[in-house]
């Protein structure tokens, strides 16, 4: 199965047709949710775009009834693949069948090796890792909203894996091979300081301090721009090294705000910044915020599920900024709300804010 781009399903290499857009649609959720049962009423939901038929059950079986003949037809038991369950379907792969499970597994192993400093080999994991994509999550079925949520959250995992990548090239001695990617990345994506921390840092190593310099000008001038505000410490640091041609060892780079950690759009300056925190549900349960950031909604895979037919399928993702915790909205169809007040593209949470995901009130409180 295929789903970082469009969705295709394979046997021994060969393409297999499944069908228009509601079949996969359906084959889609079920990757995603891979080895996990999906109940029928959710899964309509995400064929129909939250507005199915009355008889979609019946559509449901022709679709899965459908899928199981093109597996048989190419060889293919599916009685162990494409199970019914007592509420819905499940589709049982292993990871390795799956660009998504294999793309998650590498960036594993690539978070690992960097860890223990085997710069050479993260860089070759999530260099695997990357090789999966053939496109935008779900390229082929943009315009549902279960689609559109997931393409969004994965499209920041793919930006944190290219990012870790380069920061191994660089470690390893490869900074001028990472210049043109970063240079496209900071055109692309112009408010994430990390990637002109990895930038300037590139150019600086390859001999180019007058570049770096000029790219220290550019971010200066975007965030004053567009933000009113001035690059964080890190990059201030970082421009008064390139300044004084001081050496940088790979070690320290890591202090460039640690760029898989910080890496989201930069937001207006705190007075005090909120960096960890936990959220309390009606329930009494407390869901803590990990240092790589929580993701809520309705699929199984978020870290927060919140069974709410109000929630979409990827509503709402908290992750760290330079400025404290800030929680996004990732296209949802009723939007969230904080303290009342719905966000626009993203909000920094303060103890004691109330979220309101669909019909769910949610309490964030900050932790020292």
């Amino acid at each position: 199965m295929r789903v970082l781009g469009p969705v295709r399903l394979l046997v021994g290499g060969e393409p297999v047709a499944v069908g228009g857009p509601k079949p996969r649609a359906l084959l889609a959720a079920l990757t995603v949710n891979r080895r996990r049962a999906v109940s029928s009423p959710a899964l309509a939901d995400m064929v129909w775009n939250e507005d199915p038929p009355d008889a979609y059950a019946a559509s449901l079986q022709v679709f899965i009834s459908n899928i199981r003949k093109a597996l048989r037809n190419s060889g293919i038991d599916p009685t162990p693949v494409l199970r019914t369950e007592s509420s819905g379907y499940r589709l049982e792969i292993e990871d390795s069948a799956c660009d998504l499970g294999r793309f998650e597994a590498a960036r594993e192993e690539g978070t690992r090796a960097a860890a223990a400093g085997e710069h050479a080999a993260a860089a070759r994991h999530f260099g695997l890792a990357l090789g999966e994509w053939s496109g935008r999550a779900l390229a082929d079925l943009a315009g549902l909203q279960f689609a559109d949520g997931f393409a969004t959250a994965m499209d920041e995992e793919r930006v944190l894996a290219a990012s870790a990548r380069i920061d191994a090239e660089i470690a390893c001695g490869r900074a001028s091979s990472v210049i043109g990617e970063l240079v496209s990345m900071t055109t692309e994506q112009p408010l994430r300081e990390p990637l002109w921390g990895q930038l300037i840092t590139a150019l600086y190593l390859s001999g180019r301090q007058a570049d770096a310099l000029d790219a220290c000008r550019r971010v200066r001038t975007v965030l004053a721009e567009e933000l009113g505000i001035d690059p964080g410490p890190a990059l201030i640091d970082l421009e008064r090294r390139v300044l004084r041609q001081e050496p940088l060892s790979t070690v320290e780079l890591r202090q460039v705000e640690r760029m898989a950690a910080a890496m989201t759009e930069t937001v207006t300056e705190a007075p005090t910044a909120v960096r960890n925190g936990e959220l309390r549900m009606s329930d009494g349960r407390a869901v803590p915020i990990a240092a790589g950031g929580l993701r809520i909604g309705r699929m199984t895979d978020n870290d927060l599920i919140v069974d709410d037919p109000k929630a979409s399928r990827y509503h709402a993702h908290i992750m760290p900024s330079r400025a404290g915790l800030l929680i996004k909205d990732l296209h949802s169809a009723n939007g969230v709300f904080v303290n009342d007040e719905p966000i626009d593209s993203g909000a920094l949470l303060a103890d004691g804010d109330q979220i309101r995901i669909g019909a769910t009130m949610i309490t964030f409180r900050a932790l020292s």
